[in-house]
Parts: structure tokens; sequence; C-alpha cells
């Protein structure tokens, strides 16, 4: 078998601790079933620091608030508001289990795509922060407010912002930057009962130059309200900062080369049905785009945020020293690089079987969508515990599957390459999971239980009374 390429996660120790214990993740798959996932909200910590000293550092006002998209964990939430951090709530949910955490509402602003009636009503009622997308969320947050006889307490996303290179960039959230001052001029003095706060946008992808010319657009704006009588009291830059998963650069250009290899037939298939991951080969050539995450990057959390606030502006200064000179706040919503090396996913294996091509099918007792993002696979390599460790056994190439009954249930499209074939009741530990990977499409089709979610306390070593359900935090 030719050598497959690995992807070496970085792991915290409190991981490497866990995952070379067999019998306690036997324990607690045999207690809270397949999969689980493990939770150690104790990191947040370092993770948030990577942003406060970068941002002491330009001397701004800053508030951070957490993407509570990114994990549904109710530690995660305790966590960052123990730590000082606002929450970023995308629906009625999310925004109602906060208030019932005992969190306050001007901690905490709604960002929701769609904000049904019952969430705004709750909103303006608690006094939380809204981040208005079009004219129609002003229209009804308008009458909510005159019915409660209150302020509604609002911000404004923009959209459609140049980006570094003179391209405009497309969204479909948010007020077009270059119809937003004709709305406040037409129609906002109309919304009598909406108190502007503030400008939010978000950008996708991870152009750090794209974020700081949206940054000096959004100036441009605040100085023409200003001049209308509408003081700007922050900027909110919104998420999408990046956080580095891998240890080794050149384990990252590798398997690009050899996936482009296979997909032009000069090397067996390193994927599932040969999937390019957005790559394909076409006229004698492989064209596409990867669409994977940038699982290896050289500009992570602190020092991604560090090279949008030192972007030069049109005068020549740093958009961060422009942004602290006016006294503008400058927020942020991280949500990945929050959970950065905070939680990780345990499944058992259930089978073992070769396939018509010839391949190691390992099926895990959990599916595809309790390890599923944005990103078209996970490009890290998994740890597999085994119960008895084999001294004679020799290298296997295996593809892990899924409990769906889709041909397309394969939990890792990479073929990953172990020293030993696994035995029903071992163990598959996916690294590093917190971030989008565990609930954010995670499913009960066939009425698969969702995966518990298991809170770890280290000082209880390592123990089962260490774990905790995170459904119990709620009724403590």
């Amino acid at each position: 078998m030719n050598k497959l390429p690995s992807l070496t996660p970085i792991t915290s120790q409190w991981m490497k601790q866990i995952k070379d214990d067999f019998h306690l993740l036997n324990d607690l798959v045999a207690n809270y079933g397949s999969p689980i996932n493990l939770i150690n909200p104790s990191l947040m910590k370092d993770n948030y620091q990577s942003y406060q000293e970068v941002l002491e550092s330009f001397g701004l006002k800053y508030q951070v608030f957490f993407a509570r998209k990114a994990n549904k964990c109710q530690a995660y939430v305790l966590k960052a508001h123990q730590e000082g951090m606002g929450i970023d709530t995308a629906s009625l949910e999310e925004y109602i289990q906060c208030l019932e955490l005992g969190l306050p509402a001007n901690q905490l602003i709604i960002t929701a795509a769609i904000k049904n009636e019952n969430l705004l009503r709750r909103a303006v009622k608690e006094g939380s922060l809204i981040i208005i997308d079009n004219e129609d969320e002003c229209a009804q947050i308008q009458r909510i407010a005159k019915d409660q006889n209150k302020k509604a307490l609002v911000a404004f996303r923009l959209s459609g912002f140049q980006s570094a290179n003179g391209e405009k960039l497309y969204s479909r959230f948010g007020f077009d930057i270059s119809d937003f001052i004709r709305f406040v001029d037409d129609s906002l003095l109309r919304y009598d009962s909406l108190e502007y706060r503030g400008l939010h946008f978000h950008l996708d992808g991870y152009s750090m130059d794209d974020r700081g010319a949206a940054l000096e657009s959004c100036l441009a704006v605040v100085d023409v309200l200003e001049a209308k009588g509408l003081k700007t009291e922050f900027i909110d830059i919104g998420g999408g900062l990046l956080t580095q998963y891998l240890e080794n650069e050149q384990e990252w250009e590798v398997f690009w080369s050899q996936l482009t290899r296979a997909l032009q037939g000069e090397i067996p298939p390193i994927t599932f049905g040969n999937n390019g991951l957005g790559l394909r080969f076409e006229h004698d050539q492989v064209v596409g785009k990867r669409q994977t995450y940038p699982f290896w990057n050289t500009c992570a959390k602190g020092k991604f945020l560090q090279n949008i606030l030192s972007y030069q502006t049109s005068k020549g200064e740093r958009i961060g020293d422009a942004i602290s000179k006016r006294g503008i706040e400058l927020r942020l919503e991280p949500g990945r690089s929050l959970l950065d090396q905070t939680g990780m996913t345990v499944a058992k294996v259930a089978f073992r079987k070769k396939d018509s091509r010839g391949d190691w099918l390992i099926g895990l007792e959990m599916n595809m969508s309790q390890l599923m993002s944005g990103s078209a696979d996970f490009l890290l390599d998994p740890w597999v515990v085994y119960r008895e460790k084999q001294s004679d056994s020799k290298s296997v190439g295996v593809y892990f599957t899924g409990a769906y009954c889709l041909e397309r249930d394969v939990i890792l499209k990479r073929k990953i390459e172990l020293h030993q074939l696994p035995e029903v009741g071992d163990m598959v530990v996916f690294p590093n999971t917190a971030g989008y990977m565990m609930h954010f499409f995670e499913s009960s089709a066939h009425l698969f239980p969702l995966a518990s979610n298991l809170i770890y306390d280290e000082s209880k070593g390592l123990q089962q009374d260490a774990f905790v359900e995170d459904d119990s935090l709620a009724h403590k």
C-alpha cells in the first residue's frame, strides 16, 4: 500500500491524557452511548486572551461576543460570561437559554438571520441589542417597541463592501452600503422607537484586507451619520477569525499534492470515491477550488485580528488607530476560534468490512451529521484507541462510515492509515471538534438520539465522576 498522507492535529494535554485511557472511554460510552462529546471549557480563557492582547495594544475600547451557534453546550456560555465576554445569539432558543442561565440582557446580542416575532418581542422587552438586516425588520421592531412603550436598541448590518482589490463583495445579509445612507435619509427617522447604537458586518471567507477595507468604509458611514445627529458607539466586525488546527505545513501541502495526483489517476484514491473536496479533473487538468476550511494557516486568532487592525487606510494610518482615536468601541464575534482545543468526539467501532473496491470500511456508532460543518471534510487525523494492541500488526488504510442509510454517510472522506485494523468495540477519537463540528448540522434522523455532551472537570482527574452532562448545568 502506498503510504497515505497524514494531517497531524495540534492537541492539548487533556485530550492526550483521555485518549490514552481506553477503559475510561469505554465506560463513558457504555453509560452515555456513542458518540459522546467531551468538553473542557477552561481553554476558552487562553483563546480570549489572544484577542484581548491585540485589542489592548491598540488602545481600543472593545467587547468580544462568543458566537453561540458554534456549539450548543451551555458550559461554553457560562465560561464566556465568567471571562467577561458577551454572547451572540442566533435564535429565540439560544437567547432564552442564556437568560435562564442568568446572563444579563445587556450582554446578549441578536444576530439571527430570521428574527421571528417572539424573538423580537422578548429582545425588546429585555433590552438586548438587535442587529437589523433589512427594512422589514425595522418596521416590525418599531411596531413591537411601540406596543411595549419602549425604545429598541439596534445596530445595522452592512454589506456590499468593496474588497481590497476593488470587487464588490456579495452577501445576502444586511443593507447594501451604497444604499444605506439613502435609507437613513428617506426612512430611518420614521422609526422613532429605534435607538441607534452602531454598525455591524460579517464577511464570508478569511480575507484580512477585506475586513480592514470594510472597517474603513464603516468609518466613512460613521461620519455621515454623525452629521445627521446619529452617534455610532461601536463597529462590530462579526466572526470568521481563523483557527490553526494542524502541526505541520508540509503535511498540508503533501495532502493536496497527493489528492491532485489521485484525481489525475497517477496514484490510487486517497479519498472516498476519489472525492476532490472541491477539485475535479477535467480536460486533462485539475480545476476547481478547495471547499475545505484552511486547517493549516499562519494567521490564527490574535494574529489574524492584528493584521486586520494594521490595515493601512487611504490616509496612511492603521485602521485600528483610526478607530481608537475616535473612541469607537470595536466588537467581534468569534465562535470556532474561542472553542479551539476545548472539545473532542468519541465513537465506538461497530464493524469492519471490505467493500467491492477492496477498501476497509470501519462502521462507527455515529452518523455524518455529528462531525459536519460547511467544510467538505474534517481534515484532521483521528486517534484509534485499541482495547488490545497487536505487536505484529500491519498498517492498513480505512474509511470511517456512519449509521445513516445513505451511501454518502462517510464520517471522514479521507482514507486514514492506521498501524492496526480496529476491532469491534475499539474507540475512535476525533480531536478539536467543538467549533461547528459537533452540533451545527447534528440531526436525529432514524430517531437516533443526539450525542451526549460531557463537561470535564480536570481537577477530578481521569475518572467517570469528572464528567457531567451539559444539560444538567441548567438545573444547578
